[in-house]
C-alpha cells in the first residue's frame, strides 16, 4: 500500500470508530468476531489500526452495529427527510458464520445513518435448532407475518401465529426456532440496542 493511500486510510481512523462501536454495545472481540467471522486477533489490529480492513468486512462490521459504511467515510451531511432502502441491495445474513444458523436476517434500515431502532427481516427455516440465548440492551417488538414463530424468554415459552405480534424488554434472555414444522418469517424492531446482543453462557 502507498504511503499516500495509507495515509488516506488513516485519516478516516476507521479503527477507532470500530472500537467505540463495539465499546458502546459492551461487546467483547470475541463476541464481534462470532458475528464477523474474524479472529479477535484481526479485531484487535484493525481496531488498532494496524490493518485495514476490506469493504466487505467493513459492511459485515457495520450490519451487525446497525449502522451504515457512511459511518466510517461519511462527510457528515444533513441527514435527509427519508432514505428508500430496495430490496435488491439487502444483504441476506445467517445468526453465525459456522454451523447450521438458526435463522437468516436481512436489515430493512441499512445502509440510513444515524437510524434511531434496527429493523429486521427473519427468516426461521423449518428444520433449524433454536437460537442461542441472548440479551442485549432496549426493547424488541416482533410481528409474524408467516407461519408460526415459537418465543423462549424468562423461562417462559409463547407460540405466535401469522398476524400476533409482541413486545419484550431485551435485557432477558431469549432465543426463537420456528413452531408447527413450517417456515416463519418476522419483522424484528430493535430500539435502544442491538439484535445481536450477548449470548448466554
Amino acid at each position: 500500500m502507498s504511503d499516500t493511500l495509507q495515509d488516506g486510510l488513516e485519516a478516516y481512523r476507521i479503527g477507532p470508530k470500530v472500537r467505540t462501536l463495539r465499546l458502546a454495545k459492551d461487546m467483547g472481540l470475541a463476541q464481534l468476531g462470532e458475528h464477523t467471522g474474524l479472529s479477535a486477533a484481526m479485531l484487535s489490529r484493525i481496531e488498532r489500526g494496524q490493518v485495514f480492513p476490506t469493504l466487505a468486512t467493513l459492511l459485515r462490521i457495520a450490519l451487525v452495529f446497525g449502522v451504515g459504511l457512511d459511518h466510517f467515510f461519511g462527510p457528515g451531511e444533513e441527514e435527509p427527510v427519508f432514505e428508500v432502502v430496495r430490496a435488491r441491495d439487502r444483504l441476506k445474513l445467517g445468526d453465525k458464520t459456522d454451523g447450521p444458523v438458526s435463522y437468516l436476517f436481512e436489515s430493512l434500515d441499512f445502509p440510513v445513518s444515524k437510524s434511531r431502532f434496527q429493523a429486521y427481516l427473519a427468516e426461521f427455516p423449518a428444520t433449524a435448532v433454536q437460537s442461542k440465548p441472548h440479551s442485549h440492551e432496549g426493547a424488541e417488538m416482533l410481528y409474524v407475518i408467516e407461519g408460526s414463530l415459537q418465543l423462549s424468554i424468562h423461562g417462559k415459552t409463547e407460540v405466535l401465529q401469522k398476524g400476533d405480534s409482541v413486545y419484550f424488554d431485551a435485557g432477558f434472555e431469549h432465543s426463537y426456532r420456528a413452531a408447527g414444522g413450517q417456515r416463519c418469517k418476522v419483522i424484528t424492531v430493535v430500539s435502544g440496542g442491538n439484535a445481536a446482543g450477548k449470548e448466554g453462557s
